[in-house]
């Protein structure tokens, strides 16, 4: 699928040879990421291969992709057997951002890098408050703030909290993404002060007999 952008199936390469387990590391795979972004066009690549798409290819990147209450999350490479994966974000217009999950103070189930393609989002990192018996956030305290733009690139690792509560009409970023190191994800809505946990439905599926 990546066989016409290079640098993507060098990166790829990259990762798949990496000689140690990419989730246990994740701040190495940053340390390769940020280089590997300075030194590529990857706006024209990413360009081109979305204008080369097979219409099966096409179809196979539309039934891994998704919405959510901010962007829209496009899944470029997601194969089973690589300890990684692709994506775009395509962030909607400020407007037709509905109260969820990215712009709650939250954290994800695996690691990920990521830079911006064009436009700027505001980044604030949080410390978190759990409670001790259920799990969830109680409260948050803002650690920093900052205006990301064009050509910045960011690291997250699992167990970090942030918030992207702005995004410039247009944001688009590339990412990449670990396997899930945790079953679940949580948030926390400062206006309300409510706490939830995020459990996919892969995880679920288990139990679904067993509930109905």
């Amino acid at each position: 699928m990546l066989t016409r952008l290079s640098p993507l199936t060098e990166l790829a390469k990259r990762l798949r040879s990496a000689g140690f387990p990419l989730s246990q590391d994740w701040r190495t795979v940053d340390a390769w990421f940020r280089p590997w972004v300075e030194q590529t066009d990857l706006r024209q690549e990413l360009r081109g291969h979305l204008h080369d798409l097979r219409p099966e290819s096409a179809d196979a990147l539309l039934s891994r992709s998704r919405e959510t209450t901010t962007h829209f999350a496009w899944c470029l490479l997601d194969s089973p057997a690589d300890p990684f994966s692709f994506w775009l974000h395509e962030y909607k217009r400020q407007e037709d951002w509905r109260e969820g999950y990215a712009d709650s103070v939250h954290n994800h189930r695996y690691h990920f890098c990521t830079t911006i393609l064009r436009g700027s989002y505001l980044h604030e990192r949080y410390s978190t408050r759990l409670d001790e018996q259920s799990g969830l956030i109680t409260s948050v305290r803002l650690r920093r703030r900052a205006l990301c733009q064009e050509g910045a690139s960011v690291v997250m690792l699992a167990d970090e909290f942030h918030r992207i509560p702005e995004a410039a009409e247009g944001t688009m970023t590339f990412l990449v993404k670990s396997r899930p190191v945790s079953p679940s994800s949580l948030s926390y809505d400062p206006a309300t002060g409510i706490g939830h946990r995020h459990v996919p439905v892969e995880v679920r599926l288990g139990e679904l007999a067993e509930r109905i």
